[in-house]
């Protein structure tokens, strides 16, 4: 790797830093190709991303940005989940490191705030941010369809005494 693609690859790194809400740092303990890919699929699709660098590029990236505190956990073979909401990278690197050995977590961070392998379980065990948003709709909504319910009941009680005049009368 040359100068110009170590400085191209710390300037990606830097712009990840700064779009993301969470990092995970992992260690790979040999992994399988077949793995790697598979947790890549599962990041991909969780909205996060995972990607393995090399740690004096990350260090020199991690400088001047929020995650500074994850720099003493790059050591040995390294990799880096990311993600915009801050469940979604936590939560696949959990899973997956529980289907196998060969995959750990180290820590993380959130922001300033450095997480150790509890701290990122903890996170891997909300809800997502999908999910949250769900229960607020739900939660605002709630008052409002009660609300309509009871207004329209009256009406309705109504509708179904004169129903059943209207049937006896014509029995």
């Amino acid at each position: 790797m040359d100068r110009a693609q170590k400085s191209e690859q710390v300037a990606q790194l830097k712009q990840t830093f700064s779009e993301t809400s969470v990092v995970v740092v992992t260690r790979n303990l040999g992994m399988t190709v077949a793995q790697s890919t598979a947790l890549r699929n599962r990041m991909r699709d969780a909205g996060a991303s995972y990607k393995v660098t090399k740690n004096t590029l990350t260090l020199i990236a991690l400088e001047d940005t929020s995650y500074a505190g994850i720099g003493e956990m790059l050591t040995g073979p390294t990799g880096l989940a990311t993600s915009a909401d801050p469940v979604a990278a936590a939560k696949v690197a959990v899973d997956f490191a529980k289907t196998t050995d060969r995959f750990e977590i180290v820590g993380g961070a959130m922001g300033d705030t450095v997480l150790d392998v509890a701290g990122v379980r903890a996170l891997a065990e909300l809800p997502s941010l999908d999910q949250l948003r769900a229960t607020i709709v739900g939660l605002i909504q709630a008052p409002a369809t009660k609300i309509a319910r009871t207004i329209n009941e009256p009406g309705a009680q109504l509708a179904r005494v004169f129903g059943a005049y209207a049937a006896k009368e014509n029995a």
